[in-house]
């Protein structure tokens, strides 16, 4: 097993948070990862997407280029990642935010209501652990949902902490 995978979206929408949970779920599970985060000038607003490697074997390099896996939570980042998807890849996106199907025919899409179920779960803020949630129900292989869970302590900041039980509940709703 080898995914390549991009989270793109707004900074401030917890792009660089969900990928560091895949790392150390996975990493806690004995695979191999490797996190690139990459941030716009502006923070929060700004854009913000990270590159993902999990692998049964050592990653040769970090860098991903054409991954299997994009994770979309704004028009924007759908725009620019979509075209670098690979052929069969899988593309899940937020359709509470994007309002036009993605064009190619060629790869798995799976629009997911990310702000609505993060709402539902208790705060919009945990869109990004709707579609985390979601992206362990369609790839099992990466990491299991309870390895997940089990990093959102190490993962997540002091100050965002009283946060982690919508945050559980926000990854349960998106992998149901």
């Amino acid at each position: 097993m080898h995914e390549g995978i991009i989270i793109a979206g707004f900074g401030g929408q917890g792009i660089i948070l969900a990928g560091k949970m895949i790392c150390i779920a996975a990493m806690h599970e004995g695979k191999h990862v490797s996190h690139i985060p990459s941030y716009g000038a502006e923070m929060r607003g700004g854009t913000a997407n990270c590159s993902v490697v999990v692998s049964d074997e050592e990653i040769a390099s970090p860098l991903v280029p054409s991954p299997s896996i994009c994770i979309v939570m704004n028009k924007p980042s759908l725009l620019k990642f979509e075209g670098r998807l690979q052929e069969g890849g899988l593309l899940v996106y937020n359709s509470t935010l994007i309002d036009l199907e993605p064009s190619r025919s060629d790869i798995e899409v799976v629009p997911v209501a990310a702000n609505d179920l993060a709402l539902q779960a208790g705060n919009i803020k945990s869109a990004n652990m709707v579609v985390l949630g979601l992206l362990l129900k369609l790839k099992p292989e990466i990491a299991r949902l309870d390895s997940v869970i089990g990093a959102l302590d190490k993962a997540v900041s002091a100050r965002n902490k009283a946060l982690n039980d919508i945050n559980k509940e926000a990854l349960k709703l998106g992998y149901s």
